[in-house]
C-alpha cells in the first residue's frame, strides 16, 4: 500500500513538473498596440530618411566697426519672436560689447573666422544646392555647411529674399541626396508634422507634432510682403530656422522659420511650394521679381464700414487706394470696386488675392473678376514688379489753414470749396472743375478717416464730383446713417473712404 501511496506521489511530482516547464503562449498584441507600434515605426524610418539630406549652416558673421562682431538676429524681424530669456542674453552681449573701453588694434596672425551663428538648411538639389533662411546667412562673412557624417564644405549665398526670409547657398559637391519635396497646397490641418534641425547646436534634432493652421500672417506688409506660414506644435527652437517641416511621408511641406514665445507649441514655416518658387529665381537670376497691382485692398467681410454698402456680393477683396505709379492706377480697375476672381479663380480675401498673383509674373496680364455697382463685370490688368524697397503710401498731412470765408459745403466735418487759383497755390495742386477739403473739424468722422485739407473730392458713391453744386446733388436722398462713399485723391494717390454718422 505504501509502496503505490509512493508511486502516486512521484507520479504527481513528474506530472507537476512537466506541467511547470511548459512554455506559456505568449499574449497576442492588440490591433491598437500594433497600430501605434507602426506608427512608432513610421516615426522613425521618417527621421532616417529625411536626416540624409538635413544640414547645418554654421555662419561667420561680418564684423561691425571696431571689429566686433554683430548680433545674429539684427535686423531680423524674428528676434522679438525669441524666448524671452534668449532676446535678453544677445542684449546683454551687445551692452557689453558697447561699454568695453576702445583699445587700438594689435598687431597679430591672421586669424580665422569665427562661426559665432547656427541654423539649419536642407538639400535641395543633388549638385549642391542648399535651401535655408535668409535671416541665417544674410550676414554672413563665411557659410559652412556640415553633414550629418561629419564632412564639411565651405557654402557660397546664392541669394536671399526678405520677404519670404528665404536663402539659397551653394556648395561644390555632386550625387547629394535631396530632400523629397512635398506639396504644401494639399497639406491638411490635422495632419502630422515633423521638424528636423539643430536647435540649440543640438544638431539632427526630432520633434514631432501636427500642421496647426495654413495661411498665417505674423508681421506687417511692410516688413514681410509674402506671408503664408504654416502653423505648428511640433517644436521649434533657435538653430531649427532653415530646416525641414516634414509629413508622414518623409516630403518637405514647409521650411522652419520661426517661434512665437518659449514653450507656446506655436511654430511657423514657409510653405514648400512658395520657397521653391523663390529658390528657383534665387538660382537663375540671384533675386525674386514679384507680381503686383499697386493696390491696397481690405477684405469684404472684415470692412466694417464698406461691406454694408456693397450691392450684389459678400464675399471679395475691396480696391481701397491705388498706388501712385502702381501697375493699376490707369486701369479700368475703379476704387471700391470688389475683385472677386483672378483668372476664373474665387478669391474671397485679401490673402488669397496675394496668393494667386504670387503665382503671376510681372508684366503678366491677369482677368480680374469683380462686382461695380451691383454689376459683375471682368477686366484686364497688367501686373508690374513689386517695387525692392516697398513701403506703404503715406500721406502727409499739410498744416491746417483757416477756411476762406465763404464755404461751400460740409460733410461730417469735412468742409470742402470749389478749388481757385489762391487755394490750388495754397495747397499745392493743379486743375480746373474740382472740389477740395479746405478744412476738417476736429473728432469729426472725416477726421478719424485721416482725410486732410488739400484732399481732392472726385467722386460720392458711383457720382462724379467736380464742382460743389455737383457735390451737394450727390448727396441728395443719401442715408448718412448708412453710409456714403467718397472718393479721393491727394499727394498723388487715389483711395475712397465710408463716411457714416453714429448715432
Amino acid at each position: 500500500m505504501k509502496n503505490k501511496i509512493a508511486v502516486t506521489i512521484l507520479s504527481a511530482g513528474l506530472l507537476g513538473g512537466m506541467v511547470a516547464d511548459t512554455p506559456v503562449r505568449a499574449v497576442e498584441p492588440s490591433e491598437a498596440l500594433k497600430l501605434a507600434q507602426q506608427l512608432n515605426q513610421a516615426f522613425v524610418e521618417v527621421a532616417e530618411s529625411v536626416s540624409k539630406s538635413v544640414v547645418v549652416v554654421r555662419v561667420a558673421s561680418k564684423p561691425r566697426a571696431g571689429g566686433r562682431v554683430g548680433n545674429p538676429f539684427d535686423n531680423s524681424p524674428f528676434f522679438d519672436q525669441l524666448p524671452e530669456e534668449y532676446r535678453k542674453f544677445f542684449e546683454r552681449q551687445q551692452e557689453q560689447q558697447r561699454e568695453e573701453p576702445q583699445t587700438p588694434p594689435r598687431r597679430s596672425r591672421p586669424r580665422g573666422p569665427v562661426f559665432d551663428g547656427q541654423g539649419s538648411g536642407l538639400v535641395y538639389r543633388e549638385d549642391g544646392v542648399i535651401l535655408t533662411n535668409r535671416h541665417v546667412v544674410e550676414n554672413a562673412e563665411k557659410v559652412q555647411i556640415v553633414f550629418r557624417g561629419g564632412k564639411e564644405y565651405d557654402g557660397e549665398v546664392l541669394g536671399v529674399d526678405r520677404e519670404s526670409d528665404i536663402a539659397v547657398v551653394k556648395i561644390d559637391a555632386t550625387g547629394l541626396t535631396a530632400a523629397k519635396m512635398g506639396d504644401s497646397d494639399k497639406t491638411k490641418v490635422g495632419e502630422f508634422a515633423i521638424a528636423v534641425g539643430s536647435p540649440y547646436e543640438l544638431d539632427y534634432s526630432v520633434t514631432v507634432g501636427h500642421v496647426s493652421a495654413k495661411g498665417r500672417r505674423v508681421f506687417s506688409d511692410q516688413m514681410m510682403f509674402d506671408q503664408d506660414f504654416i502653423q505648428t506644435d511640433a517644436s521649434i527652437n533657435p538653430g531649427n530656422s532653415g530646416g525641414p517641416l516634414v509629413n508622414i511621408y518623409g516630403e518637405v511641406i514647409g521650411i522652419n522659420t520661426l517661434i512665437r514665445g518659449m514653450n507656446t507649441g506655436i511654430g511657423f514655416a514657409v510653405p514648400v511650394n512658395l520657397a521653391k518658387r523663390v529658390a528657383d529665381m534665387l538660382i537663375e537670376d540671384g533675386k525674386v521679381t514679384r507680381a503686383w497691382l499697386g493696390v491696397s485692398i481690405t477684405t469684404l467681410r472684415e470692412d466694417a464700414d464698406y461691406r454694408d454698402l456693397a450691392v450684389g456680393v459678400e464675399d471679395g477683396v475691396v480696391v481701397r487706394q491705388f498706388v501712385p505709379g502702381g501697375p493699376a492706377e490707369n486701369s479700368e480697375l475703379e476704387l471700391a470696386d470688389v475683385i472677386t476672381e483672378v483668372d476664373g479663380n474665387s478669391v474671397k480675401s485679401a490673402d488669397e488675392l496675394k496668393r494667386e498673383l504670387r503665382l503671376k509674373k510681372a508684366g503678366d496680364s491677369v482677368t480680374l473678376g469683380l462686382m461695380r455697382n451691383g454689376k459683375a463685370r471682368e477686366i484686364e490688368v497688367e501686373t508690374g514688379a513689386f517695387p525692392e524697397e516697398f513701403t506703404a503710401v503715406s500721406r502727409m498731412r499739410r498744416s491746417e489753414r483757416k477756411p476762406e470765408a465763404d464755404t461751400k459745403a460740409k460733410l461730417l466735418g469735412m468742409t470742402v470749396q470749389n478749388i481757385n487759383a489762391d487755394l490750388a497755390k495754397r495747397f499745392e495742386v493743379e486743375g480746373e472743375k474740382r472740389v477740395i477739403v479746405t478744412a476738417i473739424e476736429n473728432d469729426s468722422v472725416a477726421a478719424e478717416k485721416g482725410i486732410s485739407p488739400g484732399d481732392i473730392v472726385t467722386r460720392i458713391n458711383s457720382a462724379s464730383v467736380d464742382s460743389v453744386a455737383s457735390f451737394k446733388a450727390a448727396l441728395e436722398g443719401e442715408d448718412l446713417k448708412k453710409g456714403v462713399i467718397v472718393h479721393l485723391t491727394s499727394e498723388g494717390s487715389q483711395r475712397f473712404e465710408v463716411l457714416k454718422q453714429y448715432e
